[in-house]
């Protein structure tokens, strides 16, 4: 079978309809339909049923979309282990949002360094949606990220909790948000959460999808926003920002993902990434919720939930 094909429904499943898929994979819509069909065709069956929602998984599909991740995750394991550099016994590629390379995943690529020195890695940015679509098709052997979703074949592992708090460059600011507030894209939770809280806050006069742009706009221009306290600490303690007294904080629970049956380096880094963010959660001035130790294995299922 043509893995093309395979791929192509897993982006299918990933984002809901034909058209999303095609937008993912840069071809047209019309290609999508032709690949899903031809797929269909040697299958004998009927994988996707198109309505006005979108797509819609039929039985025979629910049962094929295992098959698919594990072929797809078999080809590009393959293809990374044939291509593993010289003088390296094995290559991981590690994705993450940019938030959690910052101050977490960059202190674990320095562990991991110590602890694997024959692991090649290779880094990776990217959101909730690319990182898993990569973790479906094998391009990503394990993703840290806020908002996983369920896969097949796939461990959805809860990592640490940040505590989002509001900072300003003001040191007198009211708990109401001003005319410099940012606005930072932490997920539709946050978003539901923040209107609860300020429902006659308009529109702010910057909407950030990454915490860093955010940050660093309001470090040059002055402002406020709310960020992860491990992401603004440094900031505090220098006195450039400023907590915003009686402003309510938020939690934005962090996940690993990684596949069922891992191989030894993946779960060794899964491992030294459980170690590192256990050390970011007992740094002092850190206020992320008490994890318990977690043994290998240890596997909690998203939450969904802010607060």
């Amino acid at each position: 079978m043509d893995t093309e094909l395979a791929r192509t429904f897993l982006t299918v499943v990933a984002a809901g309809s034909f058209i999303g898929a095609a937008e993912r994979l840069h071809v047209t819509q019309s290609t999508v339909s032709a690949r899903i069909h031809a797929l269909e065709e040697q299958l004998g069956c009927s994988l996707l049923v198109r309505n006005k929602a979108g797509t819609k998984l039929t039985p025979a599909g629910r049962r094929f979309q295992k098959h698919a991740a594990v072929l797809v995750r078999t080809v590009e394991r393959a293809r990374q282990e044939v291509g593993v550099p010289s003088g390296y016994q094995a290559m991981l590629t590690v994705g993450g949002r940019f938030g959690l390379w910052e101050g977490l995943l960059l202190r674990w690529l320095e562990r991991f360094g110590e602890q694997a020195p024959e692991v090649s890695v290779r880094a990776e940015i990217g959101f909730e949606d690319d990182l898993m679509q990569g973790l479906v098709e094998g391009r990503i052997d394990l993703g840290v990220m806020y908002t996983p979703q369920s896969r097949p074949g796939l461990t959805v592992e809860r990592l640490l909790e940040e505590r989002l708090v509001l900072v300003s460059t003001r040191a007198d600011l009211d708990p109401r948000l001003g005319e410099g507030y940012v606005y930072v894209d932490w997920g539709p939770e946050f978003y539901a959460r923040h209107s609860m809280f300020f429902p006659e806050f308009g529109r702010p006069r910057l909407v950030a999808s990454i915490g860093w742009l955010g940050l660093q706009a309001i470090l040059q221009s002055g402002g406020s926003g709310y960020f992860p306290r491990r992401l603004v600490d440094s900031h505090l303690a220098s006195g450039r920002l400023h907590l915003v007294p009686r402003a309510p904080d938020f939690r934005l629970p962090a996940y690993v993902v990684h596949p069922d049956e891992a191989p030894p380096a993946v779960a060794m880094a899964v491992a030294s990434i459980r170690e590192i963010a256990l050390a970011a959660s007992e740094e002092p001035g850190q206020t992320v919720a008490t994890m318990n130790r977690r043994r290998k294995g240890n596997r909690v299922r998203p939450s969904g939930r802010l607060g």
